[in-house]
């Protein structure tokens, strides 16, 4: 993929100013989102929830709690109140199974459009809400291949993903809710409800062997007590990610688990205690009828999914990794032209790398003066703790990790530090020892040029067998003094070979 420039960027983008304003208006809660700039990540600086419930008792009645109704109207004030005061251009409310199944989900629309006429209200079929919930998810993990199952209060989506493209889709009447209305509260008739509603899905047999993504907050409510038990070093849900048996036991214990014990388990939010056996349950059925082989849990969803379609083509073509680790350097590189120089430079000391591995390595030299603002005594944690917790959503784990591994170890971090345990914990050895190289290399780079391209060009790296040398031409002010030759004798240590310097 062709990388595109900071002034690029800068240029294409619509207004980074502009803020939009969404609200999922769903069967289980109402929430307000509102995003700032046209990014590839999607950047929200207001979120808010107000758990209403409002397709509690729908299955007997087939109408939404008129209290429930009441309470909605009061929050959707408050909401509009709240992105106007923002400065919000687009007040748009995304209605989902509740208002589109509910008897008096027409009458309701029309009560809110004459009383609250600045919301743009949206009643999704099942279809568009499906469509929405996966290009969420695709614009944090572009190439997504196996089965999206996205679980609100009232519905379940299910979306094929073959490698990044969205395929068949399916709506079932199985939330959270709704489940525990059609079965009385009966876990045993709950399960015969899910096994015969995920037969209309026929495609999801088709995942096995790849992955299942998870959206929806009673899902993630099961990865956070699954963070919490197993002591998880990273505790973001987003990208999080579990084998088939891992998902199978923890769906099991959380399923069969009675109120009382659920709610001694860390990690489980008050408010899901009653929704978890459901959804518990709705994973253990589409572990058995998928034949998935991994979990990854998704924070992204329909929310995500509509702010995407409003993205310029431009910068929904880029690749999020790297557009992540632009945007959190922006405005802090004292030369933008720096990052394009170091990918260069360091190609050299990779010559076998995957084409993952060398996304991670251009992400990395994007960051590489991310510090240069920061306290010369912190910098080396403080850079690691920026891209290790960073809000871009196309960063996995391993990802983050890595980068944040490399941009301690850029500014020296000593190699033992506590603070790197949760990444070194998340890497295998290979990795741990490249992020090691790389940050040794790009801490040579700056010092021998810097941090400006003009110097370093000066400069080179090359490999022969069982040397490193680094090139230089002293005529453009770089020259071998202590601290370079140290620097360049530990990079060299790291890559098994000897160091040299010789004149170009």
């Amino acid at each position: 993929m062709d990388q595109i420039s900071i002034d690029d960027r800068h240029d294409t983008m619509l207004n980074l100013a502009a803020r939009r304003a969404v609200v999922d208006l769903g069967s289980n809660s109402v929430r307000l989102v509102i995003y700032e700039g046209d990014s590839r990540n999607p950047v929200q600086i207001f979120n808010e929830k107000a758990v209403l419930r409002l397709a509690k008792g729908m299955t007997k009645t087939g109408k939404m709690d008129k209290a429930a109704l009441v309470q909605a109207e009061t929050v959707l004030r408050r909401y509009a109140a709240v992105a106007r005061a923002m400065g919000a251009q687009i007040i748009e409310v995304l209605a989902t199974s509740a208002v589109r199944d509910a008897e008096n989900g027409p009458e309701f629309v029309k009560h809110l459009q004459k009383n609250i006429p600045e919301l743009r209200i949206n009643v999704l079929s099942g279809n568009a809400e499906a469509s929405l919930s996966a290009e969420g998810v695709l614009c944090g993990i572009p190439a997504a291949d196996g089965i999206l199952a996205d679980l609100g209060g009232g519905s379940l989506e299910l979306v094929r993903l073959d490698a990044g493209r969205v395929g068949t889709s399916v709506t079932l009447p199985i939330g959270v809710i709704r489940l525990a209305d059609r079965a009385g509260g009966d876990l045993m008739k709950a399960r015969q409800i899910v096994t015969s509603a995920l037969e209309e899905a026929p495609f999801v047999a088709e995942a096995a062997g790849r992955d299942l993504y998870l959206s929806g907050g009673a899902f993630r409510a099961l990865a956070r007590i699954h963070i919490m038990q197993t002591g998880y070093p990273l505790n973001m849900v987003h990208h999080y990610t579990i084998g088939r048996e891992e998902a199978r036991d923890l769906a099991g214990v959380i399923s069969e688990a009675g109120r009382k014990l659920i709610e001694r388990m860390p990690g489980v939010p008050k408010r899901r205690i009653e929704d978890l056996p459901y959804a518990a349950l709705i994973l253990r059925r589409l572990l058995r009828a998928s034949g998935v082989e991994r979990v990854v849990f998704s924070a992204n969803g329909m929310r995500e999914g509509w702010f995407a379609r409003l993205m310029p083509p431009e910068i929904r073509a880029e690749d999020p990794l790297l557009a992540a680790a632009q945007d959190l350097t922006r405005g802090t590189l004292r030369d933008p032209s720096m990052p394009p120089a170091l990918v260069a430079w360091t190609t050299a000391l990779f010559p076998h790398e995957t084409g993952s591995q060398r996304r991670l390595r251009e992400a990395a030299c994007w960051l590489s003066d991310i510090g240069s603002h920061e306290h010369p005594e912190y910098r080396a944690e403080q850079a690691f703790l920026r891209v290790l917790r960073q809000s871009g959503i196309g960063l996995d784990h391993h990802a983050r990790a890595f980068l944040a591994l490399t941009m301690a170890l850029r500014y020296e971090a000593e190699a033992d530090s506590a603070f790197l345990v949760p990444a070194r914990s998340l890497l295998d050895m290979h990795a741990n020892r490249r992020a090691e190289t790389l940050g040794a290399a790009l801490r040579l780079a700056y010092t021998l040029s810097a941090g400006t391209p003009q110097l370093l060009a000066g400069t080179t790296l090359t490999m022969a067998p069982g040397r490193l040398i680094l090139g230089l031409t002293e005529a453009n002010g770089v020259f071998a003094g202590d601290s370079v030759l140290r620097r360049l004798d530990r990079l060299a240590q790291l890559l098994g070979l000897e160091a040299e310097t010789e004149r170009l």
